[in-house]
């Protein structure tokens, strides 16, 4: 017997190639058993209205299982109630049984099923089979009768189950993707973060010794010198640390370049030889007893706020704090006066900030920053465990 797709337990018309396939090979087995029972009418002794009752009945039945794929229990209790005048559709009533099951829950089934059972007990009491006592041809109709609705249940549970592997794993394959994609995600901003923290420090200290050779006309030919010097020394230094983050990249591993654990101190001295007044209170503090992570970040917060200060406070003095243990947190404070020139302020759009923002709550920490009174401060909370 044939049903419908595996890929579809559901009920309804016959939408694919598949369907149809499955429906006209149940309409041929249907005729092939209303055959076989018709032109056992013909022999003599068969009453004639044998016959007619046979043709009539196998013919609607083979029609009806067009529909138990649409209404798997009504047009088949229908084709069924056809068997019990009808031994020429006791064939499509077992067809129709089958589809019931692979079609309806279990309940309806058992309620078909047994509708087969009852409709060919009955069938059999007007018209015996012969052959064998009434009683052996009811066992063989319970047997025949469980044998199609279990089939279908089966049938279905199969089915059930391949469509649930499949969905289960269509979605595996979709997390999958999702994560593979956050994976490039966290990769492009972590590079992207790194490349802003590494070229932004050094490009804004070649922008103030550019700026301090275009305005100072008088600069003696030593002090262009020097100040050609600088601006040679930081133009490398922005190529190695560029050349370490594209090397990051060129590895495929997502973890940041270490940074050095010196400490601010040579932030701060870059920053004065550029001709800022800096002062550095660190209380002590060394980066290297802290964890990579938030000794990096720790570092990260130091240059950018040196950075923020040099682009938007161009010469205004500048103090760095360092304070904290281990066992509590690290802070990190930069503050300096608002600028009363322009500076470079316009070439930034916020992006230092927010990155600054995401990269201390990844270790934990709180970052704070705003005006405050005729200044302006950039504070970071970094948590220091005891080991």
């Amino acid at each position: 017997m044939f049903v419908a797709r595996v890929e579809d337990v559901r009920p309804g018309w016959m939408r694919s190639w598949r369907d149809w396939t499955a429906g006209a090979g149940n309409f041929v087995m249907a005729l092939a058993g209303a055959a076989a029972v018709i032109w056992g009418d013909l022999a003599p002794g068969v009453p004639g209205w044998y016959l007619a009752v046979d043709v009539a009945g196998g013919v609607l039945a083979g029609a009806g299982l067009w529909l138990c794929r649409r209404w798997p229990v009504a047009a088949g209790l229908g084709v069924i109630a056809l068997s019990v005048p009808a031994a020429a559709a006791s064939v499509a009533a077992g067809i129709a049984t089958l589809i019931a099951a692979v079609y309806r829950r279990p309940p309806a089934a058992a309620v078909v099923g047994g509708a087969w059972v009852a409709a060919t007990l009955v069938r059999f009491a007007l018209r015996p089979p012969g052959l064998a006592p009434y009683a052996v041809w009811a066992l063989v109709a319970v047997l025949i009768g469980g044998a199609l609705t279990g089939w279908g249940m089966l049938a279905r549970t199969r089915r059930e189950l391949m469509l649930s592997l499949a969905e289960r794993a269509r979605r595996a394959e979709a997390e999958q993707r999702l994560r593979a994609e956050e994976a490039r995600r966290a990769e492009r901003l972590g590079l992207a973060r790194e490349m802003h923290d590494v070229l932004a420090h050094r490009l804004s200290l070649l922008a103030v010794h550019a700026g301090a050779l275009e305005f100072n006309a008088e600069a003696t030919p030593g002090e262009v010198a020097e100040a050609a010097g600088v601006i040679r020394s930081n133009a490398h230094q922005a190529l190695e640390e560029l050349r370490t983050v594209v090397s990051v990249l060129r590895d495929g591993s997502t973890s940041e370049p270490a940074e050095p654990h010196q400490g601010p101190a040579p932030l701060v001295e870059e920053s004065r030889r550029a001709g800022m007044r800096v002062e550095l209170h660190d209380h002590g503090v060394r980066l290297a007893d802290l964890p990579e992570a938030t000794g990096r970040t720790a570092y990260r917060v130091v240059q950018e706020g040196l950075t923020n200060a040099r682009k938007h406070a161009p010469g205004e003095p500048v103090t760095v704090l360092l304070s904290g243990a281990a066992g509590g947190e690290l802070t990190i404070e930069v503050r300096n006066p608002l600028g009363a020139e322009e500076g470079l302020g316009s070439t930034g759009a916020g992006a230092g900030l927010a990155g600054l923002e995401e990269r201390v709550s990844l270790v934990g920490g709180r970052l704070e920053h705003g005006r405050i009174g005729d200044g302006f401060r950039l504070l970071a909370r970094l948590p220091w465990p005891s080991e």
